[in-house]
């Protein structure tokens, strides 16, 4: 028996290695018979004409150059019709090479669901890679082979629009998600006809842009850079991701899109990644603006050297490559690489076989139609929220209440809800979006009235709404006030200098006040805001972000106590933009402020050192209670681990999910290390009243991180281990000493 399974096994694994020989031939074969012109060709990519995602280059020869194999990838084609329209221009080239239609399906396709930043504060990394799966589903159906996604930058700066994209400031976490991401996008394999290549971008430190403006530069070191930004990163190359997208910023005064360090060296050496890399949109064409290079023919020469395999909208290896390499300036043999790495994929995904494989009318029409999809959607969304307050036990509300007043710029307006990097689907119209208005009338019964008033816009700077507001609210038992930034104050290109409420939002909070009557908050955002007067005297605050097309049901749900909200903040809330950056794992000083000690210490005059709202911070319904912490060993050497456990008791009266998070601190090391790091959590349901044992495992590579010399090692010596609701409120405490 032994004899057999060692037989099949042997078959099984030469079989994988045939198949992937056999698309190394079929690479190979085709390229020799490519001339330059045709593999410069694939090295390019246009946009559609449809949607446009950056500065946009007309070329009116477009269909014509598609015709001739001088273009290799498009995006922004959407459609199963339209993307067969181009395929069809492509199969008239010589070899008939087909196209890859990429498209930023970046927190859903027709089905949307809460951006990327609000789902990170569900810390349920099944829930987010499934919500990566539906997307990849619809999009695939809609004739779309590639996603521009996950985004996988570390930020710790709310200033920066992009914070909407990512996971948020930690690299554990950050990590883990970019990790599920993946795997949701790719699903079984790249060529599945409900799978897109995925790809992890920007490579690399793009969330670090000095001040939190986008596009701008980073300055950091090289143990920065490994050690939070780079994680995320290795993690995408770990779950087999078919891309990579490059940043626009220079790290260190070198251009992303040209750095040979982190794109040769670090991703096709060090982590042997075997995909792609594509420029950001005009990223190698913008290198002349940088200062880097002095016009289109070296920036091309620059990028390509250093590992950038495909040109987004820069036309600068069309125009230069072929005479770059009669100059002897690029070899032939970095071109040829890069064209294998396309091709590659596209045999990969079964365009050779089938160019037409993902443009069909019934497949689009059923997957973008999937009531299952609405109702995991709704069920993310809820998970994303995250309640902040809830002093005087408002929420969740009764369903006997006899009248609801909801007051607000968002309650009835439905795009919205969608949030920034929304597909824009032209042939779909948005009825299908849930508002903030229709999710309360689908919860409440014929006895409740529900009243209206939107007493401002966002950015008003007119009161004249506020009496209508206030009229409103003193018929009703209680008020939902729905407020926020626009739903596009967030994303690519919108960096803000002041993360206040805007316009006059706070002023109708504070009129609204006066009434007398209970009042919850909404806040919807792609990032964190700062509201300390709403923060300060509002009982019950709902963190909301923005949900995406079950918005309204999902809002509904938490508020009425279907659901009990879990979500916990993947990112510090500032008390002001003075604080930034701010972020949980810092580094000590040697004149720490403790108790807000400020006399020649690390402080402000005049503002606390911590935040308003901590990493890890979200409120339940229901309580829980930590206990009964065991260390299986106190002191453990190099190859060993510690078993940690701990009890959790449900102590309220209602079921709930509580995130139980893990942190470690190494006391003293050869270099400085943060005062508090996340090294593992779990997310736990329990009944009203039950119990669980939790069990987490200590191991070297969450003792480990990088030295001065860049080696990924552990050090002797003790750590304090700390298990709480938050990193600002840890309820178990224990040490441990490690032994080399």
């Amino acid at each position: 028996m032994k004899k057999i399974l060692v037989t099949l096994f042997l078959a099984v694994s030469l079989l994988g290695y045939s198949q992937q020989k056999s698309i190394d031939q079929k690479v190979q074969e085709l390229l020799e018979k490519m001339t330059l012109e045709e593999k410069i060709g694939q090295l390019n990519q246009y946009t559609g004409d449809n949607t446009a995602t950056g500065p946009l280059t007309i070329n009116p020869n477009k269909q014509q150059e598609i015709k001739e194999g001088k273009i290799g990838s498009m995006l922004n084609v959407i459609g199963y019709n339209y993307t067969r329209q181009y395929q069809e221009l492509a199969m008239q080239s010589r070899l008939k090479i087909p196209l890859i239609f990429g498209m930023d399906v970046i927190h859903g396709h027709k089905t949307t669901f809460p951006l990327p930043l609000a789902e990170a504060a569900s810390w349920d990394l099944k829930l987010i890679e499934l919500s990566a799966r539906i997307a990849a589903t619809e999009a695939a159906a809609s004739g779309i082979h590639w996603t521009f996604a996950p985004m996988v930058d570390i930020s710790r700066d709310p200033r920066w629009g992009r914070v909407m994209e990512g996971a948020g400031e930690d690299t554990f976490l950050g990590s883990l998600i970019a990790y599920a991401r993946v795997k949701g996008f790719q699903g079984n394999k790249i060529g599945d006809i409900n799978s897109v290549m995925a790809c992890a971008k920007h490579f690399a430190a793009y969330g670090a842009a000095v001040g939190g403006r986008d596009y701008n530069s980073v300055d950091m070191s090289d143990r920065m850079l490994w050690e939070t930004y780079l994680p995320p990163f290795k993690a995408t190359v770990d779950a087999g991701v078919a891309t990579f997208m490059n940043s626009f910023n220079d790290i260190n005064g070198i251009p992303a899109t040209a750095n040979k360090y982190i794109q040769r060296d670090i991703l096709k050496g060090k982590w042997n990644f075997n995909g792609f890399v594509v420029s950001d949109w005009g990223s190698i064409g913008e290198m002349i603006t940088h200062g880097y290079c002095k016009d289109d023919k070296e920036a091309a020469e620059k990028a390509l050297i250093a590992g950038c395999d495909m040109d987004m909208e820069s036309n600068t290896y069309r125009f230069h490559l072929a005479q770059l390499i009669n100059e002897n300036k690029v070899p032939m043999s970095i071109v040829d690489e890069a064209v294998k790495r396309i091709l590659y994929k596209k045999f990969e995904l079964g365009l050779f076989d089938d160019p037409f494989k993902y443009c069909n009318k019934e497949r689009q029409d059923k997957e973008l139609n999937n009531p299952e999809h609405t109702r995991i959607a709704r069920e993310i969304a809820a998970k994303s929220i995250v309640l902040l307050k809830n002093e005087k036990n408002i929420l969740p509300l009764s369903k006997d209440t006899k009248t609801i007043a909801i007051i607000g710029p968002m309650v009835k307006p439905k795009r919205i809800n969608h949030g920034f990097w929304a597909v824009d689907l032209k042939d779909v119209d948005s009825t299908y979006i849930v508002s903030q208005w229709e999710g309360l009338k689908n919860k409440i019964g014929k006895k409740t009235k529900l009243l209206y008033a939107r007493g401002c816009g966002v950015e008003d700077t007119s009161k004249a709404g506020f009496q209508e507001a206030i009229d409103v609210a003193n018929q009703a038992d209680v008020v939902i006030l729905s407020i926020g930034e626009r739903w596009n104050m967030s994303g690519e290109a919108k960096s803000r200098s002041n993360i206040n409420l805007p316009g006059v939002q706070e002023d109708l909070i504070k009129e609204l006040q006066k009434t007398g009557k209970p009042i919850v908050v909404l806040i919807n955002a792609g990032r964190p805001l700062i509201f300390n007067w709403t923060a300060d005297n509002m009982p019950t605050i709902v963190y909301t972000w923005w949900l995406g097309s079950e918005a309204g049901n999902a809002i509904a749900d938490v508020l009425f106590g279907d659901y009990n909200p879990s979500g916990k903040l993947p990112m510090t809330f500032p008390r002001e933009v003075g604080q930034i950056p701010i972020y949980y794992n810092h580094f000590n000083t040697g004149r720490p402020s403790i108790n807000e000690d400020k006399i020649y210490k690390s402080s402000y005059i005049d503002l606390p050192n911590t935040p308003k709202f901590p990493f890890g911070y979200g409120l339940s319904y229901t309580t829980f209670k930590y206990a009964e912490l065991k260390l299986s060993k106190q002191k453990i050497k190099l190859n060993e681990d510690i078993e940690v456990t701990m009890t959790l008791t449900n102590t309220g009266k209602c079921a709930g999910e509580e995130v139980v998070q893990l942190y470690l601190q190494d006391k003293f090391g050869s270099v400085v290390r943060p005062i508090i790091e996340l090294k593992d959590f779990q997310k736990v349901k329990l009944e009203a009243g039950e119990s669980k044992t939790l069990k987490f495992v200590i191991n070297n590579d969450k003792l480990s991180f990088y030295n001065q010399a860049l080696e990924f090692k552990s050090e002797p010596g003790e750590f304090n281990l700390m298990i709480g609701t938050s990193s600002a409120d840890i309820r178990l405490r224990s040490t441990f000493e490690l032994i080399h």
